[in-house]
C-alpha cells in the first residue's frame, strides 16, 4: 500500500430487498458478546481472589447472569441467516455497546461499591468509552477487583468493542466487514489486510505490544504491578482511568509523566501505521499527513502553554514544560489523566485545552474527539476556497497523502462536523437548563463528546463529577456513546428511514 486512501465505507446490500434487520442474527451476535464479557469479568473476579478480597462472588454473579442471558439469545438466534447488512451492523454496534455498559455496570451496583444506578452506569459508560469521567470522590477505596474492572472496561472499549470481535467472532460464523464499518465511521480505512480478521488481529497485537512495553516501563520507574497494569489499560485505551484519587501526580515521578505521556501520543496515532512500520515501511509513518498535523499541534500547544506557566505561574522551566506536555498530550488524545489542576492557569491555556478536546487525535486509533484528519481535510478545503475566489477557472483539488479527497468525503465531513457541533450544542443547552454554568456545562459537554474525561470549572481534573444531577449524568452518558462512535453510528438510528423496509 504505498499511500494511505481516503475510501469509502463497503456497503453490504439487502438480502432480500424488502427486510427490515436480520434480528435473530443480532440476537446470536449479542449472545456470544455477552458471553465474552462473562468472561472479562471472571478474570476481574480472580484479581479478587489474588488479593484475597471477598467481592470476587459479585464478578461470579455477574457474569453468570451475562451467560444465562447471552445463552437465551443465542437460542433466539438460532437457525439465523448469516448475512449481516449495513443496518444490522449499525443495530449491532449500538446494543453492543449499552449491553456491555448495562452488564458491565453490575459488579460495582450489586457489591455497593456505586449504590447508584445513574452513576453506576456513567461510570461503566464512562470506562468503555475511553471518556475517563467519574464520580467516584474516593477511588482507593474500591477493591482491587473493582479498580481492575473498572480499567478493563476502558481496555476492552480502546480499540472497540466490536473490531476486537471481528477477530473473535470469525470462529462462529459471524465475521463481517460491516461490524467494522459501523463501529469505525472514521474518515479512513486503511485496509492492511485483504481479510478483516485478520487486519483485527494484527491491530490487537500491537495494541497488546503497547500495553505491554507501557507496564514493563511503568514497573522500572516504581509502580507496583498492579497500579502499572491499570495505568497500562488506560493509557493504552487513552482512557484516563487512574487507581489513585490524585490520578499519576500521585507518584510525583518526573519519570512516570513523561513515559506516560508518550505513550498517551503513541496510542493516538494511526495503528495501521505501526503495522506499516512492521513490514519495514516506516517511512509512511514519517509522511503521513494526520500524524504530522497531530504532533505539530500538540507540539505548538505544549510550547505556548510553557510560555503562559513560566510567565503567568511563575513554574521553572522544566516543571513549565512537563506540566505543559503531560496536560496538553493527556486532552489532545482524550485520555485525561491530571498531573496539575489547570484550572489554576492562565485562562488563556483554557481556550487552547478547549481546542485539543475538539480536535482529538488520528483515525484508526483509541483517541476520541473530531480527529485531525477531518481538521487537515477542513482546513485544506478552507483554503481551496480562497484560492477559488482568486482563480475561478482552477481545479484545486483536497490532498491528504498525495490523493485527492472526493467531493463526497468533503461532504461527509463537514456533515460530520457540523452534526458534532449541533450535540455539543444541544447537550450545553440541557445542561445549563439542568443548572450549571456556561463555562462548567461547555467543558462537560466537550469532555463527553470527545471521550476526553475532565472539564473546566467545578469540574476540572481535580474533581470527580458526582455533584451534577442524574438527568445531566444520562445525558452526558449518551453523548459519549455518541462521541465514541462518531456521531452517526447512533443518530442514524432515530432517522425513520433507519427503520423502513426497503
Amino acid at each position: 500500500m504505498d499511500d494511505f486512501l481516503i475510501n469509502d465505507i463497503h456497503v453490504t446490500g439487502n438480502r432480500n430487498g424488502n427486510s427490515l434487520i436480520n434480528r435473530k442474527m443480532i440476537f446470536r451476535i449479542l449472545g456470544v458478546l455477552l458471553a465474552i464479557e462473562a468472561i472479562l469479568l471472571l478474570i476481574s473476579g480472580c484479581v479478587s481472589v489474588i488479593y484475597d478480597e471477598s467481592d470476587y462472588i459479585y464478578f461470579v454473579y455477574c457474569a453468570l447472569l451475562n451467560l444465562g442471558v447471552g445463552s437465551v439469545l443465542v437460542w433466539l438466534g438460532r437457525h439465523a441467516d448469516n448475512t449481516v447488512t449495513r443496518r444490522d451492523g449499525y443495530c449491532i454496534v449500538a446494543f453492543t455497546w449499552l449491553l456491555f455498559t448495562a452488564f458491565g455496570m453490575l459488579p460495582f451496583y450489586i457489591s455497593g461499591a456505586i449504590p447508584s444506578i445513574p452513576n453506576a452506569f456513567f461510570e461503566t459508560m464512562s470506562g468503555f468509552t475511553t471518556t475517563g469521567a467519574t464520580i467516584l470522590d474516593d477511588i482507593e477505596a474500591l477493591s482491587h477487583g473493582m479498580l481492575f474492572w473498572r480499567s478493563f472496561t476502558q481496555w476492552i472499549g480502546g480499540l472497540g468493542i466490536i473490531f476486537f470481535t471481528i477477530a473473535v467472532l470469525p470462529i462462529f460464523g459471524v465475521g463481517n466487514q460491516v461490524l467494522f464499518s459501523a463501529e469505525a465511521t472514521g474518515v479512513i480505512h486503511d485496509k492492511i489486510h485483504p481479510k478483516i480478521s485478520v487486519m483485527a488481529k494484527w491491530l490487537w497485537l500491537i495494541y497488546l505490544l503497547i500495553t505491554g512495553s507501557l507496564i514493563i516501563l511503568l514497573l522500572i520507574g516504581g509502580m507496583d504491578l498492579f497500579d502499572a497494569v491499570c495505568h497500562a489499560f488506560a493509557t493504552a485505551a487513552t482512557g484516563g482511568y487512574s487507581t489513585k484519587q490524585a490520578s499519576v501526580a500521585h507518584w510525583n515521578s518526573a519519570y512516570i509523566e513523561y513515559v506516560i505521556a508518550i505513550y498517551m501520543l503513541l496510542s493516538s496515532i494511526n495503528f495501521s501505521l505501526y503495522f506499516m512500520c512492521l513490514r519495514g515501511q516506516v517511512r509512511h509513518l514519517f509522511k503521513d499527513d494526520e500524524t504530522k498535523a497531530f504532533l505539530t499541534s500538540v507540539m505548538v500547544v505544549t510550547l505556548l502553554i510553557t510560555v503562559s506557566l513560566v510567565l503567568h505561574n511563575g513554574y521553572g522551566l522544566e516543571r513549565a514544560f512537563r506540566s505543559a506536555f503531560f496536560q496538553v498530550a493527556s486532552l489532545h488524545t482524550s485520555c485525561g489523566f491530571g498531573t496539575d489542576d489547570y484550572n489554576l492557569w492562565a485562562p488563556f491555556t483554557w481556550v487552547l485545552f478547549l481546542y485539543t478536546m475538539v480536535a482529538g487525535g488520528c483515525t484508526g486509533s483509541t483517541s476520541g474527539g473530531v480527529k485531525l484528519m477531518r481538521v487537515v481535510i477542513l482546513l485544506r478545503n478552507v483554503k481551496n476556497e480562497f484560492n477559488r475566489l482568486m482563480h475561478p477557472r482552477a481545479v484545486l483539488p483536497v490532498k491528504v497523502n498525495g490523493q485527492a479527497v472526493s467531493q463526497n468525503t468533503l461532504a461527509t465531513v463537514a456533515t460530520f462536523v457540523i452534526l458534532y457541533l449541533i450535540c455539543v450544542f444541544v447537550g450545553w443547552t440541557l445542561l445549563v437548563f439542568m443548572g450549571l454554568n456556561l463555562e462548567d456545562a461547555l467543558g462537560i459537554v466537550l469532555s463527553s463528546m470527545g471521550n476526553t474525561g475532565p472539564g473546566l470549572g467545578s469540574f476540572g481534573p481535580a474533581f470527580s463529577w458526582n455533584a451534577l444531577p442524574d438527568a445531566a449524568k444520562w445525558v452526558l452518558s449518551f453523548l459519549m456513546l455518541i462521541g465514541r462512535l462518531e456521531v452517526f453510528g447512533i443518530l442514524l438510528m432515530f432517522a425513520p428511514s433507519f427503520w423502513e423496509k426497503h
